[in-house]
């Protein structure tokens, strides 16, 4: 009795709730048709049909077992191959000269050339065009 009891009030609870989760679209956003329509597109809830079936023949013991030896020799593999690669920095001024030939190749911007004192300077003079003038006279 007490686990029926239980079980209204908490079905009873979830159904007050849902409420509270309707998602509103405002009306007069552009976007609001496109919204409400991948809204409506979902709103069903997959049926058990659209499930895959359990499988009629589903691998044996011995076969899961042959397929997880494979993962791990093939993962021994890769540890092999990783374990072998050079992760050190043979020759790093090389390097260095490498990387700098290849971002001196790029174009860069006129803006992002400029030095701290000429953006200091642009910022000055632009403080300079943004002054007010000074009053005009009043005639009395």
């Amino acid at each position: 009795m007490t686990v029926a009891l239980a079980g209204l009030g908490l079905g009873l609870g979830l159904t007050a709730c849902a409420g509270s989760f309707v998602a509103e679209t405002d009306a007069q956003s552009p976007l609001a048709p496109r919204v409400q329509q991948i809204v409506d597109a979902h709103r069903v809830y997959p049926r058990w049909s659209d499930f895959p079936a359990t499988p009629t023949d589903p691998p044996r013991p011995i076969e899961l077992a042959a397929r997880v030896e494979t993962l791990n020799a093939s993962g021994a593999a890769l540890d092999g191959e990783a374990a072998r690669l050079q992760w050190t920095l043979s020759d790093p001024e090389a390097f260095a000269v490498q990387v700098n030939r290849r971002i001196q190749a790029l174009p860069v911007s006129p803006t992002s050339a400029q030095t701290r004192e000429e953006i200091e300077a642009l910022a000055e003079r632009l403080r300079q065009r943004s002054t007010a003038p000074p009053p005009v006279p009043r005639r009395h």
